[in-house]
């Protein structure tokens, strides 16, 4: 069985690819250890200076595997509790770059969120789906997506669940750039090497100034989680709500 997170090295840049294709790259539990054990790793190596973090085609990451959450319920999330991948992406010291390969969904787009900027494939596309499925976010939506796209986009968003496709996150201030899907990894990779030749201490003292900065987030990440452990409720219908999500979203792409 493939491991579902690949670890590779570029000299100083280290990259790391959700690999679980055949579902959309979703947090199963194995998933979810690998990549929090990876991201803690990268700071405990001196010689990463900078992380590349995709996904494998043709999907970044659809989120919550709602298949085991429906089946293993509050277990299931209680990885998170124990592995938090997805906050962990905005604590690694080392800069991070999101190479976004395809479809950016949820629990996936909270991953993204973490990144310290994001570089989108043509094929990119974004939603918040947590109302939708009937899981309230907890990894950082709701304090870091009004942040980077303005309060309305960000409403806007994760009420309706809808669809934002690359050139739209690219308005938004979503992503920093759109390029064609063969050259996204390249051109990330690129980006990441720029930030490698540079001597890493004030690199991390400009991103900790950055991350110091951002005053409101610290408090409306602990109302986010206060709030969904409050408002999470059974798992019965989660297999159907993931179904209807998906036709509604493929009709979006369609439209």
């Amino acid at each position: 069985m493939p491991e579902p997170l690949i670890v590779e090295d570029d000299g100083p840049v280290r990259m790391l690819t959700l690999n679980r294709p055949e579902a959309r790259n979703a947090l199963s539990g194995d998933l979810v250890r690998a990549l929090y054990a990876a991201l803690v790793e990268v700071d405990a190596d001196e010689s990463v200076r900078a992380v590349v973090l995709t996904g494998s085609d043709p999907a970044f990451c659809a989120g919550v595997d709602l298949k085991e959450a429906a089946r293993d319920g509050e277990a299931y999330f209680a990885h998170y509790l124990e592995t938090d991948c997805i906050g962990q992406v905005a604590q690694v010291v080392t800069p991070v770059v999101g190479a976004i390969n395809g479809a950016t969904f949820t629990g996936g787009l909270e991953i993204a969120l973490g990144c310290d900027f994001l570089v989108a494939s043509d094929r990119a596309v974004f939603a918040d789906t947590h109302a939708r499925v009937g899981v309230p976010p907890g990894g950082g939506m709701t304090a870091r997506l009004p942040r980077i796209v303005g309060a309305a986009n960000a409403r806007r968003m994760s009420l309706t669940g809808e669809v934002v496709d690359a050139e739209r996150a690219l308005c938004m201030g979503l992503v920093t750039e759109v390029v064609p899907h063969e050259q996204l990894l390249d051109r990330t990779l690129g980006l990441a090497r720029s930030i490698a030749a540079i001597d890493p201490a004030p690199v991390r003292a400009v991103k900790q100034m950055y991350v110091d900065g951002a005053t409101g987030t610290l408090a409306a990440l602990g109302i986010e989680k206060s709030i969904a452990a409050a408002t999470r409720t059974g798992y019965e219908g989660l297999e159907e709500r993931r179904r209807e999500v998906l036709e509604h979203n493929r009709g979006q792409l369609q439209e």
